[in-house]
């Protein structure tokens, strides 16, 4: 009994130790993604260039999410720690070098495909681009530039895999903040170059996107060799380890497929809405991603590998252990983040986004869908825990179900509240549906490991929302007293903002500590040492 709780306990220190280092690399990339934004809204601004840059960009992208940092990712980490916990380095290294002429061999051949049919899918994704005399050739001239990227972002995402299995995180975490580098560096400096030889400046950004991409992989080689790996040309289509990595990214493709149906639909209603509701539900959503990234994304990779390491093991104890853990890690970071947002959603839009052609009336609307979004938070961030713990059990159709679940639940909500709510009802049906999916999946997931210990999970949510509304009374009595900086200029802006997220954390942390939630104080210990390192 004592040895499965100190097994428990270290597994729950390695996710925090690892999720502390991803968050702050993903916390860099996401900061240097929206450098990339403001320069190319500096560059190009909204219209032509952009319009074509965008849809281009979108095709390899679409492919990106599947091969990149979706399926392929959670699939190849499921088998690859089963290889090295139960068939010894030779056998592991095997597949990996068998994975990796694999995918290498396949997506080079969807991309010369997909360079080829560049014209007919332009015209399939954006017809009214004819409109325009030259914007369609321009768009299928940057998709073949930019098309290879699919192949650079796939294989990093293997090695990503590699990485994290033999427990390195920061580096494959922060390779993505080279990929903005590169497009940043590279596709500016080209984007200034190209034209004093005739072609359009827009061209240089594609290139350095592909750039990006490349750096994306390189960064992460150097780790991976001296994790002992030797790259073995070899490819064994018979491999028992490759079917079974194609097997579990079926049932996520087709779940992918989904959540393409939900972009399409959110929209389509979007654009029924008045004129900005697009807009302003993109710059929300991209003010959303950023906890998203850095607490769900993070803990997902770091937990991927303890999950499908303690499914590997037949280790059902530890499993529930380490997920019902991570579970409250995440809450204790995505629930103040929500009231975070909640509170201070107008003030933030106002200091990012309130420049030039964006106004007062702009910025009031895209924080009203900011908060719809920010309901949904905990739900997006723990789903993103729970879809590994059915990989790591070998069992995705799960996953797949609550998707399709979550598409007709959206489509259901939009209908009936559009008429009420406007835009603002997209952002808050996100919310709802990433909910339902969250209760199907934890349902689900409580029968297969039969039972999770719902006590020390209440109890941990309790302590969190005690600290969350702590925090949140905080928040409204420092916003009245800096009520003159948060009206100012940006100058006095940027410094009433941090002023009272800096002291809403601090309030919040000591509440929290003072209550004693364990998975907290890891997380928050991990991150301070090292920083103090």
């Amino acid at each position: 009994m004592v040895k499965k709780r100190e097994t428990a306990g270290s597994s729950t220190g390695k996710i925090a130790r690892s999720a502390g280092a991803v968050s702050i690399a993903v916390m860099c990339s996401r900061v240097l993604g929206l450098v990339r934004e403001q320069v190319f809204a500096g560059l190009f601004g909204a219209g032509y260039a952009y319009d074509a840059f965008v849809v281009a960009f979108r095709i390899p992208n679409l492919l990106r999410d599947l091969f990149g940092e979706g399926a392929l990712s959670a699939a190849f980490v499921t088998v690859f720690s089963d290889y090295d916990t139960n068939k010894g380095s030779e056998a592991t290294w095997q597949l990996a070098s068998n994975v990796l002429v694999f995918i290498a061999i396949l997506l080079s051949t969807i991309t010369l495909l997909g360079m080829f049919f560049a014209e007919p899918v332009v015209h399939l994704l954006a017809p009214d681009f004819n409109a325009v005399a030259g914007k369609t050739a321009l768009t299928v001239w940057l998709t073949r530039i930019m098309f290879p990227f699919l192949v650079f972002v796939a294989l990093a995402a293997v090695v990503m895999g590699m990485l994290n299995t033999k427990g390195k995180f920061f580096v494959p975490a922060i390779s993505s903040s080279f990929f903005n580098l590169g497009s940043i560096i590279g596709g500016t400096s080209l984007a200034l170059l190209l034209p004093k030889f005739g072609m359009p400046a827009i061209v240089g950004m594609a290139w350095g996107t592909l750039v990006g991409g490349l750096l994306q992989l390189s960064v992460q080689l150097p780790s991976l060799w001296k994790t002992g790996f030797r790259f073995k040309p070899q490819l064994n289509l018979g491999d028992p380890g490759l079917r079974r990595i194609l097997w579990l990214m079926l049932p996520a493709t087709i779940g992918l497929s989904a959540t393409q149906i939900n972009i399409f639909v959110n929209t389509n209603f979007a654009s029924s809405c008045m004129e900005g509701s697009v807009s302003w539900l993109n710059y929300a959503f991209r003010m959303v991603q950023l906890p998203i990234g850095v607490f769900g994304v993070a803990f997902s990779i770091a937990a991927m590998p303890v999950l499908a390491r303690h499914a590997a093991e037949k280790d059902t104890d530890g499993l529930r252990k380490t997920f019902a853990s991570s579970l409250v890690m995440v809450f204790s970071l995505t629930i103040p983040a929500t009231v975070g947002l909640i509170l201070l959603s107008r003030p933030i839009i106002r200091l990012i986004f309130e420049h030039g052609a964006f106004t007062a009336a702009d910025t009031l609307r895209t924080a009203q869908a900011l908060t719809c979004y920010a309901y949904g938070l905990f739900a997006y961030s723990a789903v993103k825990i729970m879809v590994p713990v059915f990989y790591a059990l070998n069992d995705t159709k799960y996953p797949v179900i609550a998707s399709f679940i979550a598409v007709v639940a959206n489509i259901i909500f939009i209908t009936l509240t559009i008429d009420i709510f406007s835009f603002r009802t997209i952002a808050l049906s996100t919310s709802c549906s990433m909910g339902l999916n969250f209760l199907f999946l934890g349902t689900v997931l409580y029968r297969k490991l039969t039972g999770f210990s719902l006590g020390y999970l209440a109890r941990g949510v309790l302590k969190i929302l005690l600290a969350s509304m702590a925090m949140g009374l905080g928040v409204v009595g420092l916003k009245r007293v800096l009520a003159p900086l948060l009206a100012g200029g940006i100058p006095l802006q940027l410094a009433g903002v941090f002023a009272v997220i800096g002291c809403a954390a601090l309030l919040y942390g000591v509440v929290l500590h003072l209550l004693k939630l364990p998975e907290f104080d890891e997380v928050t210990g991990k991150i301070r040492l090292r920083f103090w390192r």
